[in-house]
């Protein structure tokens, strides 16, 4: 696959749209090698397959991060998990899985409210979906859910004074981020996990047929 030709945008669709679930990739892997690039478009290219690839260890190290800035105030701590669950919520495949946990758990203690938290069905025409499947927790919309945990957050940091403090850790994990994309070699394991994800979404696309 050839990294340059993919838009900045169909990267964002694809982190929204991957799997989340599979562990971060080893410290001995994630630290494995270092090079310049030669060009900018060897740049562009290694630094979307490596945002791609090792998705779950940056965000890991933001979080990480985000957490060590807030040692001292523990109301700024929960509110920068609560940022990172509303991030997390973009992801399908996560907010998905979340969904199906808690409405497991709560179907234990109360069948009828679990039954409430069901996704509304999508109507389907001629065997395939009407429009373009929609996301839902717990039976609202993702959008609920997001902007509910970042109003929290927000509120949770500036009760904290810890605005300033988020802003200076979010920026050392994103440089950080930036920085490892950028000069990490990619192995032969990445493309073969890109080859293999590909594969998965043809396959999962010729299945809704």
């Amino acid at each position: 696959m050839d990294w340059g030709n993919v838009s900045t945008q169909d990267l964002i669709e694809a982190l929204r749209e991957v799997e989340w679930s599979s562990p971060p990739r080893p410290p001995s892997e994630f630290f494995s090698r270092f090079t310049f690039p030669r060009s900018y478009s060897k740049w562009n290219s290694r630094l979307k397959c490596n945002l791609y690839y090792y998705r779950t260890n940056y965000f890991i190290m933001i979080v990480v991060i985000l957490a060590l800035g807030f040692l001292r105030g523990p109301l700024a701590i929960v509110g920068a998990l609560l940022t990172a669950l509303s991030i997390a919520f973009l992801n399908d495949s996560f907010a998905g899985t979340f969904s199906e946990k808690v409405t497991r758990t709560v179907r234990q203690f109360s069948p009828h409210l679990a039954a409430k938290m069901r996704p509304p069905l999508t109507p389907v025409i001629r065997g395939r979906p009407s429009a373009k499947r929609a996301i839902f927790i717990c039976g609202r919309p993702r959008w609920v859910f997001v902007f509910v945990f970042s109003i929290v957050s927000f509120f949770l940091w500036f009760v904290s004074c810890g605005l300033l403090t988020v802003l200076w850790a979010l920026g050392i994990g994103l440089l950080a981020t930036l920085v490892h994309a950028s000069f990490r070699t990619p192995n032969l394991k990445a493309r073969l996990n890109t080859f293999r994800e590909e594969f998965r979404a043809v396959w999962r696309n010729y299945s809704e047929l």
